[in-house]
């Protein structure tokens, strides 16, 4: 059988960011926990909304960049500003419905609904719809349906 999964190398803040993940990202668990001979966790693995990670503590000089990132796609507004909120704690956010959490690592925060919006039936709609993406960090629905229903 073949498996696919994403590889996160990390210092030494596997688990507590495993633990994390699994507690911000709705329907996530921890699978699974390869310990050291001194009882600190080397892989640690979790299913994030059924997507398989496994993190490593791998030690320094392997630090993330948003050339790679896990684009999260929600069901609605509350729900973005839900884990938008969780996950920028301690991070940073970027353009676009991108962030980078505490951990260093690049996230994208979408609503189910974008898609719809960008390749709308009326190009001109969903051509003010992705200008109007541009300029945010967090993704606002009403404003980007207000700049499709308004072009």
């Amino acid at each position: 059988m073949t498996t696919v999964s994403t590889f996160l190398w990390f210092e030494d803040q596997a688990e507590e960011a495993a633990d994390f993940y699994a507690s911000a990202v709705k329907d996530s668990r921890v699978t699974g926990v390869t310990r050291n001979p001194d009882g600190s966790a080397f892989i640690v693995t979790l299913e994030l909304a059924g997507h398989a990670l496994s993190l490593l503590n791998g030690g320094p000089g392997h630090d993330f960049t948003d050339a790679a990132s896990i684009q999260v796609v929600v069901d609605g507004q509350d729900e973005v500003d839900r884990l938008w909120d969780v996950l920028t704690e301690g991070g940073q956010p970027g353009p676009c419905g991108w962030l980078t959490d505490r951990y260093g690592l690049s996230w994208q925060v979408v609503p189910s609904e974008l898609p719809d919006l960008l390749s709308g039936a009326n190009p001109a709609k969903s051509a003010a719809a992705a200008t109007t993406l541009r300029t945010m960090s967090k993704i606002d629905m009403k404003q980007l349906q207000d700049a499709y229903d308004q072009a």
